[in-house]
Parts: C-alpha cells; structure tokens; sequence
C-alpha cells in the first residue's frame, strides 16, 4: 500500500489561512499528476487543484486566486496553501493521483492508498 498522508487541516474563522500538506511514502510524483480533492457531506468527491510532474497547474474556478499548489520533490511533498477561506471550502480534504477514477479520490484507501483526508471547517 502506497502511503499519502494529509495534514494541515483545522478550524478557522472566514478569511482565514490553511497550509496542507500530503507526504508520500512507496510513491513517487514522477509520471503523475498529484490532485488535491475535496468532499462535503452530500457532495461530490470535487477536485480543487492539481499538479504534474512537468509543473502544469489546474485549479477549480472556485478556488482560482486564493488557494496555491505546489510540489517539494525532495520532500516527496505537496502542498496546498488556502488563503481567504470561505465557509463553503469547509470538506475533508484529500490528496490523490488524479488517474483515480471519479469519485476514488475521496475513497483512495480501496485502491491502496493509505490517507483518510485532512479536516478543513471554516466558520463565518
């Protein structure tokens, strides 16, 4: 089982700032696109942001502007600094390979990833 563990989550006040964190162990980002996704209770697995090993970035329009991704290979580390956080951003937050199929982010543990998600609750 290949090991990507999240951290960073808590509780903030709205505008407030997170930094996750996801380190991997028995995986490497070579070759991959490293995805920060998000789910809600009632929601959809979404994801919110996403790098490739070359450096490509996508992140979802609904968090374009505050939140920041980026990678320390060194480190076998991805980041995901969130600033002006909303109530709406309030999800457990995982890191995945986003080769996953739909929805298997958030459930990653059933295709051997160990990491069950980091909590984000943003208060208004």
């Amino acid at each position: 089982e290949a090991q990507l563990e999240e951290s960073g989550g808590g509780s903030v006040q709205a505008g407030g700032s997170l930094r996750l964190s996801c380190t991997a162990s028995g995986f490497t980002f070579d070759e991959s696109i490293m995805g920060w996704y998000r789910q809600a209770p009632g929601n959809e697995c979404e994801l919110v942001s996403s790098i490739s090993y070359l450096g490509d970035i996508y992140y979802a329009d609904s968090v374009k502007g505050r939140f920041t991704i980026s990678q320390n290979d060194a480190k076998n580390t991805v980041y995901l600094d969130m600033n002006s956080l909303n109530p709406e951003d309030t999800a457990v937050y995982y890191c995945a390979p986003t080769y996953l199929p739909p929805g298997g982010p958030c459930r990653k543990r059933a295709y051997n990833f160990s990491g069950q998600g980091t909590q984000v609750t943003v208060s208004s």
